[in-house]
This record gives structure tokens, sequence and C-alpha cells, in this order.
């Protein structure tokens, strides 16, 4: 599995609140059970403690995607550096899969699950997961969704650098604010 792939349990984490909304859906067991995805071997190791744990991370990475989207990269750095080393990841090869044209395993890394609880066991992932994404791509493409009431953050992966919202329902939303605003302004002269 590629690495950069776990960048996705951070967008995820954070996005379990919507604080201008007062939206917070990382309130359960079974909440904290849903972000590991098909990681179920991790997520069976949720317990009541690991709400409370993963909130407080919560809070911290919205500090890394909120440094990135004001500029200042070495903060947003230096947030998720402080991140890896209290929650550090073990590297692992693992040759599950189909096997290659030559039937030997397909070699590719992992993050082994070596943490003393399942909030230790998802940051380290997403961590790891979002830092080299950040050193693949740059800081600037992390990101704070532009539509109002809108605080989801969200990787830019695009080739043109030139995505400005977490989903595309936010886009059209804002898409179509804009639109009946010129509308407005036009009919108003």
């Amino acid at each position: 599995m590629e690495l950069g792939y776990y960048s996705e349990y951070a967008v995820r984490l954070v996005n379990s609140e919507e604080p201008d909304r007062r939206k917070d859906t990382l309130t359960t067991v079974e909440a904290v059970r849903e972000l590991f995805g098909a990681n179920q071997r991790a997520a069976r190791r949720a317990t009541d403690a690991d709400v409370s744990r993963l909130r407080a991370v919560r809070v911290r990475l919205r500090s890394v995607f909120e440094a990135a989207a004001e500029g200042d990269e070495v903060r947003a750095v230096d947030l998720l550096n402080a991140l890896m080393l209290e929650f550090p990841v073990s590297p692992q090869i693992d040759g599950h899969g189909d096997p290659g044209p030559d039937d030997r395993p397909h070699w590719h890394m992992h993050l082994a699950d070596h943490a003393s609880n399942a909030t230790a066991s998802y940051t380290a992932t997403a961590c790891m997961g979002l830092a080299v994404r950040l050193t693949e791509l740059g800081v600037d493409r992390l990101g704070i969704c532009h539509a109002a009431n809108c605080r989801n953050v969200y990787l830019d992966t695009s080739t043109n650098r030139s995505r400005r919202y977490c989903s595309d329902r936010c886009a059209t939303r804002a898409n179509v604010a804009a639109y009946r605003a010129r509308k407005r302004q036009e009919a108003a002269r």
C-alpha cells in the first residue's frame, strides 16, 4: 500500500467535526471504529477513552491544516513533527496480495500496528500519511474549504494545484451562490 494513502485518515479525523455548524460526529466508540475504515483489527481495540483522545488529536491536526492554509509552512511542519514524535510509526514490509509476474510476492510498505491503544495507532498512521503527502506535494496542498460555513479540510492532489473546496457539493454551492449574486447585481443595475 502506498503510504500517502494514509493521509486520508487525517482528513477523515479532522472532518469528523464541523465547528462552524457545531456538529461533531466523533461522539461514540462506534464512530471511532468507523474512522478506521477497512482496518478492522485496529478498530476493535477502540474504547470509550479513545473518543476524547482522538478529539484532542483532531484539534492538533486541524492546526496543521490551518497553518498550511495561512501559508505558515514552518509552523505546519513543526506541528506535524510534534505529533509524529508523540505517536511514532513502525514501518514494515509486507507481501500479501496477488503475486507479481514472476510468482514472487508483491512487496510493499505498511505501517505496523504495535501501538498501545487505538488512538495511538490511528494517529501514527494518519500523521505518517500526511507527512508523506506534505513532502511529496508541498505544504500548500493542505487546504481548508473556501465555501461559506464550511471548515472541512482537504488534500489538493490536482495536477494544477487548483482545488479550493472539500467536495463537489461545496464547490457547486459556492458556484451557484456566486452566480446568483452576479445576477442580483445585474438586475440592480
